[in-house]
């Protein structure tokens, strides 16, 4: 799990000069939209929705736009149609790479996504040629300064979790993804805090990169990252901390 949680905390991290730009505002609209689109907009009937909003709250969306973007999704209000996609391929190294989008031109989506592999060294693959090396898993990340482990052990494997282990200074909390809500609601009525929360796809194992591969690793990733259409992006590399540090 270490690649993922390294890939989490740069994420995290960013997440604040995204939050500058609006861009991690817009993620999480087109995340709502769909949503309720599919499952409808009442959060309690709607574990999706009722995750993005969540994610909404902690990025601090106004409650406005939570409200519109619901109702663009049930078409209450007139608004965008955006489709679900997923891109699989290979970075520098051979690490793997999938990641999800939310677009309303798949073909524009495809043509950037593709070159952004090709300009850091990576290549666009065929579907399913990675997907297969992840598991759709809850993810908690708490900081062990929180909570002793015993405690957390017990919240945790109470309300379903499957595996809970230390890295670097934080807790993770692995789940299936039907309990994550109510693993999310055990930690809260426990009082214990997560730095990072969200039902990812967590690498089977990973693949160490070092020196120039891990770094145009890391670009690829934050390229990705960056693109309006992209919204999570899942590798199995794992990347020296020090490398993490100097691209700081």
């Amino acid at each position: 799990m270490s690649g993922h949680s390294k890939w989490a905390n740069i994420k995290h991290k960013k997440g604040a000069e995204d939050a500058k730009r609006g861009k991690i505002f817009t993620k999480i609209i087109k995340e709502i939209i769909v949503a309720a689109k599919m499952g409808g907009g009442d959060p309690s009937a709607n574990p999706r929705l009722r995750s993005a909003i969540t994610n909404a709250k902690q990025n601090n969306l106004p409650k406005d736009n939570v409200e519109r973007a619901i109702k663009k999704g049930t078409g209450d209000l007139e608004g965008v149609n955006y489709e679900e996609a997923s891109y699989e391929g290979y970075g520098p190294g051979g690490a793997a790479v999938y990641l999800e989008s939310l677009s309303d031109n798949k073909n524009r989506t495809v043509a950037d996504v593709r070159h952004t592999f090709s300009k850091h060294g990576g290549n666009l693959g065929e579907n399913g040629c990675v997907a297969w090396m992840f598991d759709k898993k809850g993810w908690f990340s708490i900081k062990a300064s929180e909570t002793d482990e015993d405690t957390l052990m017990e919240v945790a494997l109470e309300a379903g979790a499957e595996d809970i282990r230390e890295d670097g200074g934080f807790f993770e909390v692995i789940t299936p993804p039907e309990l994550f809500d109510d693993v999310r609601a055990a930690l809260e009525a426990a009082s214990i805090p997560c730095e990072a929360a969200e039902v990812t796809m967590l690498p089977q194992s990973t693949v160490d990169l070092v020196g120039k591969k891990a770094e145009q690793m890391l670009k690829l990733m934050s390229a990705l990252e960056d693109s309006d259409d992209v919204q999570k992006v899942y590798t199995n590399a794992d990347i020296p901390e020090e490398v993490i540090a100097g691209m700081e």
